[in-house]
């Protein structure tokens, strides 16, 4: 199948999540064409069945932001056109359905017929999508897909509550490449940050304020001084001077390493003791997957997805959103080391369930179905007009 996939190429979630796919829809025969603006920060390797397709946003004096809707729906029309494209498959709602809608409009002029699939990742449905100036096009994008797909139950349910949404939305969770986020013998590196045998807690995200990055910082100043351990903060965003500025004004700077965003993020991981993630609301919670595949357990909130992943009591703990005393509480228990070894035990075995082997064939299926339902509708359509 020739296969289209329209994302952001950034270290955000639903850009991981689609370079992903798309490198694992290449290695099992498909062939796959990237659009977007710049070059997806996962697409690291060449493949004879990956392509990518720069998106050119003119730059004109007359116009106050760049039109990179108009910009990316021109690109999807040339690239189904030139690559004679099966399906175009678009990551995170905004704006990525409503441009491949119009691209799909423009084909159709043409007597091009392309099925779109729609993926919802998170914060596209429960923070810019709710907003009242975005409304309207997301329903309507999203119930014009020939297919719509979600990354939890947790983001399926919102969406119904969001938005009046007629299409049958497919969850699919998000998965994980065993054959690279996996422990590895990094020893020299954890002697360098924990020189003294302290415990290690991890943190990865883009240091946006719905992270409660505060907490983290909070949990572990308390952590601490019950167990002596360090943290270490991956990524950047928004939030990271004023975490920065947190940790100076507690003293903290000798404790916690920033390390800015890493592409190696399994090499850190490999020598983590305990994931940390008190976000106010994850659609999945993608980091923390990549966290327990690498052997590492987990403190979350209980917000949105997490629930779904997190396994109370067994791959770690949950906590209600803002109570640290409690992730303190359930923090120590863990990095006991009578406790550790079986918690590292089983983020481990829950993360095997999520194995890209056992997503990636029903991406494949669900593919098969739309295109093949979506060319009896179109014959149809065509039979009515015959």
């Amino acid at each position: 199948m020739k296969i289209g996939i329209v994302c952001y190429p950034t270290f955000g979630g639903s850009g991981v999540v689609a370079t992903e796919l798309g490198k694992a829809l290449a290695a099992v025969g498909h062939k796959v064409h990237f659009i977007t603006y710049s070059q997806p920060t996962r697409l690291d390797f060449f493949s004879d069945n990956i392509y990518y397709h720069e998106v050119h946003i003119p730059n004109y004096p007359l116009f106050q932001y760049a039109p990179y809707e108009s910009a990316l729906s021109s690109s999807m029309v040339n690239v189904v056109k030139n690559e004679k494209l099966d399906l175009l498959h678009v990551h995170y709602a905004i704006p990525h359905a409503s441009a491949a809608y119009l691209a799909k409009q423009i084909l159709q002029s043409q007597g091009i017929h392309i099925p779109i699939i729609t993926t919802l990742h998170g914060t596209d449905i429960t923070l810019v999508g709710k907003d009242r100036s975005y409304e309207p096009v997301i329903t309507f994008s999203i119930n014009q897909s020939d297919g719509v797909t979600s990354v939890s139950e947790f983001l399926k349910k919102a969406t119904y509550d969001y938005f009046p949404i007629a299409k049958e939305i497919e969850v699919i969770p998000n998965f994980i490449d065993l054959s690279r986020f996996k422990k590895q013998k990094k020893d020299h590196f954890k002697l360098a940050i924990c020189p003294n045998g302290e415990k290690l807690l991890v943190h990865t995200s883009n240091f946006r304020k719905v992270k409660r990055i505060q907490d983290i910082v909070l949990m572990f100043n308390k952590v601490k001084n019950l167990i002596p351990s360090k943290l270490l903060l991956v990524g950047d965003g928004p939030e990271r001077n004023e975490i920065e500025n947190m940790c100076r004004d507690l003293d903290l700077m000798q404790c916690v390493r920033f390390l800015g965003n890493l592409d190696a993020i399994e090499e850190v991981l490999s020598v983590a003791d305990l994931f940390v993630m008190p976000s106010e609301t994850e659609s999945f919670g993608l980091a923390a997957l990549e966290a327990m595949a690498c052997e590492v357990p987990l403190i979350t909130s209980n917000a949105g997805g997490l629930p779904e992943l997190n396994i109370q009591g067994v791959t770690g703990f949950m906590s209600n959103v803002g109570d640290i005393d409690d992730m303190v509480k359930n923090a120590v228990y863990i990095l006991q080391d009578e406790n550790l070894s079986r918690f590292k035990e089983n983020a481990l075995a829950r993360a095997k369930e999520f194995d890209l082997a056992n997503i990636l064939p029903q991406y494949e299926s669900f593919y098969e179905r739309v295109v093949a339902e979506s060319q009896e509708s179109l014959e149809r359509e065509l039979k009515v007009v015959g």
